[in-house]
């Protein structure tokens, strides 16, 4: 089977994956860490770049982070969070899985084009640091969100008197 029909099934599953985790932390209380450590953890996927098949190109690397970046646009204009109970939640978002949707197709459908001119192993570079180009600024504007709301619930609870 051809490296870009798995790798784009790969892609369909993590999306189908990402909406199911994104409806589900909806349910619970966010935290910084739970904002902060996805990045952290995707992080680790620079060290494919060890390995010279998925080098790329200055170019290619300011292609990729700049459409990461404005992908990251789209998802946080629908990444609000509310405070209920005196917690701070991530508001469902209908947007976010039609967005997710068709960022999902446009990538398909972009490493359909681009794989026959660019190499595989380059190819899947590229989409990495797009994919953290994206998350990276995305994750950030979560974060402030987050210290916003944050210092607002610290503002409104009541002091104690001794």
């Amino acid at each position: 089977m051809d490296y870009v029909v798995i790798t784009s099934i790969g892609a369909v599953i993590m999306a189908v994956f990402a909406m199911i985790v994104r409806m589900k932390a909806a349910k619970k209380p966010v935290s910084a860490k739970k904002i902060i450590l996805p990045p952290i953890f995707m992080s680790t996927g620079a060290l494919m770049f060890i390995f010279p098949m998925f080098r790329v190109t200055p170019l290619e690397i300011v292609e990729a982070i700049t459409v990461g970046f404005l992908f990251s646009i789209l998802l946080i204009k629908t990444s609000k969070f509310e405070i209920r109970d005196h917690d701070i939640y991530l508001k469902r978002s209908r947007a976010f899985i039609y967005i997710l949707i068709i960022l999902l197709v446009i990538r398909v459908v972009a490493k359909l084009v681009l794989s026959s001119t660019i190499d595989v192993g380059q190819l899947g570079g590229m989409f990495w640091i797009l994919a953290f180009g994206m998350i990276v600024p995305w994750r950030v504007a979560m974060y402030l969100n987050y210290r916003k709301l944050q210092q607002q619930l610290f503002e409104d609870m009541p002091t104690k008197t001794i």
